[in-house]
C-alpha cells in the first residue's frame, strides 16, 4: 500500500504515517493508517507504558493524507510543507494495531497553499480534529 502513497507524497518509513487512500474528491479525501507497535517502533517511546500514538503524530497523519489525496487528483504541483495548524483538539487516545480513518475536507487549493480541515476516526468516533495549512516550498 505504501508504495502507491510514496509515488503521491516525499515521506519515506518511519516517517510516512498514511497507508492507503480510499476516497479522492476535489471536496474531500478519505484515507487511513494502522500503526503497528512493530513496524513504527520509534513512536513507542513516547508513551512506552500506555501503547498510545502522540497526537501530534495524528495530526501530521492526516495532513499527509490530506496531501497525498491532493496529489492523487492532480491539483497542484510541487513540494508542500505544513506551515500551520489551528482548531487542533484531542477526544480520545489511540493505541497500536488499530485502524484510523481520516476525513479531510479540502478548503482551498491553489498553486501556491494548500487550507484543509480533518477529523480522525476510529470505528466511526472522533479522536482528532485540526485544521492546516500547507504552502509551496519550491517554485
Amino acid at each position: 500500500m505504501n508504495n502507491i502513497i510514496e509515488t503521491l507524497i516525499p515521506h519515506r518509513h518511519p516517517f510516512l504515517f498514511v497507508d492507503e487512500i480510499l476516497i479522492a474528491t476535489v471536496e474531500e479525501i478519505v484515507g487511513t493508517k494502522t500503526f503497528s507497535k512493530t513496524k513504527d517502533k520509534m513512536l513507542t517511546g513516547s508513551f512506552p507504558n500506555s501503547g498510545f500514538i502522540p497526537g501530534m503524530i495524528l495530526i501530521e497523519s492526516m495532513a499527509q493524507c490530506g496531501g497525498a489525496g491532493i496529489k492523487q487528483l492532480g491539483l497542484t504541483d510541487g513540494f508542500f510543507g505544513l506551515v500551520s495548524m489551528d482548531k487542533v483538539r484531542f477526544f480520545k487516545g489511540v493505541t497500536y494495531e488499530e485502524e484510523v480513518k481520516y476525513v479531510v475536507k479540502n478548503i482551498r487549493v491553489s498553486e501556491r497553499l494548500i487550507k484543509q480541515e480533518g477529523i480522525a476516526y476510529i470505528l466511526n468516533e472522533p479522536v482528532a480534529e485540526a485544521s492546516w495549512i500547507c504552502a509551496k516550498l519550491n517554485s
